[in-house]
Order: C-alpha cells, then structure tokens, then sequence
C-alpha cells in the first residue's frame, strides 16, 4: 500500500498541484458560463414564443370582437327606435356607423348607432363588453358632436347612450351616473335603462 501511494504521488509538487486546481476552476468556470448561456438562451426563445402566442392570441381576439361587436351592432340598431320610443323617444331615423371627418374644424370622429328626430338626437356607442374608458370615450365623442352641431347650426339636443353584450353592475352605475342610457342584453332582446334617481340623463 505505501508503495502504490508513492508511486501515485511520485513526481508531484505544489507547482503541479497548483496548476491542476487552476486548469479544474477554469474548466468549471467555462461549464458554468455555457451553462448559463444556454439557460438565457432557452429563456430567450421561451418569452419569444410566449409572445408570438400572445400576439396571436389578441389578433384573434380582436378579430372575434369585431365580429361580435358588428353582430351586435346588426341586431341591435333595428330595434333601437321601438325601445326608445317606450321611453318616449319619436326618433324618425337610424342608422349605423356615422362616420364624422371635418377637416376643416378638426372634428373626427364614428357613431355606431345614430339616432335622431328634428329635436333630440341619440348617439349609441356599442362594445361587446364596455370599460370605464369606453363610457369616458363616449363623453368624449359626445363633446366633438356638439362643436359639430355648433358649427352647422343644429340647435338640437344631443344625448348618449352605451350598450354591451357583458356589462358589469359597476360599468353599468358609472354609465348612468355620467348621463348616459345603458343598454343591455334581456333574454332574447333588449333592455335599455334611462338614468334616474340622482342620476339625469346628460344633454349636450
């Protein structure tokens, strides 16, 4: 046993020694430094492809609520005239999407729904499931549709009214409490609620 020990350690010194523990800490620098790439590298291409998904993902969403929202936008515009006369509304003529483009005073802007009589008129924004920018929006548009007005003379009240196919009872208070109409889905039809109570509906 002595005898293979010395043979083992014949012919080593410190120097050696030195030198083999070096070479091993650079070997295992370098296998950790690959390592890591590779790790940054399947970390990389991961994100690149949750991220691809993800664009598809909205794409077709997006496309689906375009969809759905032109769906809604065909059954809802026909019916909207007899609803609103339930509330006491003779609107003579509707159509869907009014498109607004006055260059000449900066006005731009789209209606879904525009409904209107020689007094009133109603301007209905219509999403498959409305936000609380939406309804901000919609103030928005309702604000451009007046200086329209202004500027060709109609004198005539201008109102707003929100619809959607998913509407949240908070989405739904914060229409009303911005004066607008909110119209929603009822079984096979649809309701639309007047703002009231505290609430007035908002003319522009």
């Amino acid at each position: 046993m002595e005898q293979q020990t010395e043979a083992i350690g014949a012919g080593l010194t410190f120097e050696k020694v030195w030198a083999a523990i070096q070479a091993n800490g650079e070997y295992l620098k370098e296998t950790e430094r690959q390592m890591k790439e590779r790790y940054e590298e399947t970390v990389r291409l991961i994100r690149e492809r949750q991220e691809e998904t993800d664009r598809q993902l909205n794409k077709r969403f997006g496309e689906f609520s375009n969809r759905f929202g032109e769906i809604i936008e065909s059954m809802v515009v026909p019916n909207l005239v007899a609803k609103f006369r339930e509330l006491g509304f003779e609107f003579t003529k509707a159509g869907p999407d009014v498109v607004i483009k006055d260059k000449e005073n900066n006005i731009f802007t789209e209606i879904d729904a525009f409904l209107e009589n020689g007094d009133k008129v109603m301007l209905v924004e219509i999403k498959t499931k409305p936000t609380t920018d939406d309804v901000d929006e919609h103030i928005e548009r309702m604000e451009k549709m007046r200086r329209y007005a202004d500027v060709r003379n109609d004198n005539r009240k201008y109102l707003g009214a929100i619809a959607g196919a998913v509407m949240s009872e908070s989405l739904r208070v914060y229409a009303l409490k911005k004066g607008f109409y909110v119209i929603e889905p009822s079984g096979e039809t649809f309701n639309i609620t007047a703002p009231g109570g505290k609430y007035r509906p908002r003319e522009w």
